[in-house]
Order: structure tokens, then C-alpha cells, then sequence
């Protein structure tokens, strides 16, 4: 039986936290959300990291998360990405709506390989000015390994089980597509 889904977003001040692992779509569901919904769209790599690849000082890109959630707090938000030390159970707590994408591993990959391709010697929206796109063998180890470790999974499903009335987890691309299909315009959109 195909499950059926039901996106409920408020028309105004909606809020959606996008959580998952590397290279499952974070980013590319936040513009989409942003976008029918007529959302503000923060990525959290872009205040994670400076350009180069450099991290931002642990203070100041919590700084930068709290301004953006303060200045969206009636208007609503997508942020897609995880780093737990930027607000992340502000994040969970105020979301309307918690997207979890549970992509396997080797789905992951292969998106992350594909986007490297896409965007080889280039800066995408959704990653810090000054950080051209990068798939070496340390990006690869975390989307294969290390960034599915027992306590990162761990962290997911607390989330799910603490949140479950507005956390949503999808698992493939038909899931994906079935959710984005559910997704109703904003009223601004058409």
C-alpha cells in the first residue's frame, strides 16, 4: 500500500526544518520548499563556513542562526542542515514541520558524486562564498562512514520520536517525489 502524504504548512509565519544526511537533498528541498512557500531559505553551510572551506568561529555563526531566526520568527523559515551547536533544538521545537531525509548511504553517495560533477570548480547557493564544490576522500569517508555513525543515527531518531507529530522521514526518491507532489502552493505563488 502506498503511503499517502499530507503536507500542512501555515500560509504565513510556516516554519520547516530540513535535517538528513550528506548528500540526500537537504539543500535542493529547501529552495523548493522556500519557494512554494513563499519561505526565507537559510543553509547552514553557509554560516558554518567561510570561504575555503574554513569553519566559522563557533560564536559568531551561532550568532548568525539566532539573528535569522529572531528576524523570521513571525514570517516563517526553511534552514536545511544539521550542525547540533547552531540552535538546533530551537530549530526542532519551533519547526511546524521536520523533514528527516533518510537516504541510504549509497544513494547519498551517488548524489553527492553527481552534484561534484554538476558543479566542478563552482560555488553552489547553498554552500559558502568561496567554496567550490568538493568530493574527495575525506567528504566520501563521511558520507559513507563517518557521518553514520551509531550515536549520529541515534541523534536522528531522538528527533523523530521527540517530534513525531511534525516530523516527516523520507527514505528514497519515489517518497521524495510523492512528497513534493503533496506539497500545496503558497497562495502568492499560484
Amino acid at each position: 500500500m502506498k503511503k499517502r502524504f499530507r503536507v500542512d504548512i501555515p500560509q504565513r509565519g510556516g516554519k520547516i526544518a530540513i535535517i538528513g544526511y550528506s548528500g540526500s537533498g537537504k539543500s535542493t528541498l529547501a529552495v523548493f520548499l522556500g519557494e512554494k512557500y513563499g519561505l526565507p531559505v537559510l543553509h547552514v553551510d553557509t554560516i558554518h563556513f567561510l570561504p575555503g572551506w574554513v569553519e566559522r568561529e563557533p560564536e559568531d555563526e551561532r550568532g548568525l542562526m539566532r539573528d535569522f531566526l529572531d528576524e523570521n520568527s513571525e514570517n516563517g523559515w526553511v534552514i536545511d542542515g544539521n550542525y547540533l551547536k547552531l540552535e538546533y533544538e530551537r530549530r526542532m521545537n519551533e519547526a511546524d514541520l521536520i523533514v528527516f531525509l533518510s537516504f541510504n548511504r549509497f544513494s547519498c553517495f551517488l548524489r553527492a558524486y553527481k552534484r561534484s560533477r554538476k558543479y566542478k570548480n563552482k560555488v553552489r547557493d547553498s554552500i559558502a562564498p568561496g567554496c567550490e564544490e568538493r568530493f574527495d576522500r575525506a567528504f566520501c569517508r563521511w558520507i559513507l562512514k563517518e557521518g553514520r555513525t551509531k550515536p549520529r543515527r541515534q541523534r536522528y531518531y531522538e528527533v523523530v520520536e521527540k517530534h513525531r507529530d511534525k516530523c516527516m522521514v523520507i527514505r528514497n526518491q519515489i517518497q521524495l517525489d510523492r512528497f513534493k507532489k503533496a506539497c500545496k502552493p503558497h497562495p502568492e505563488k499560484g
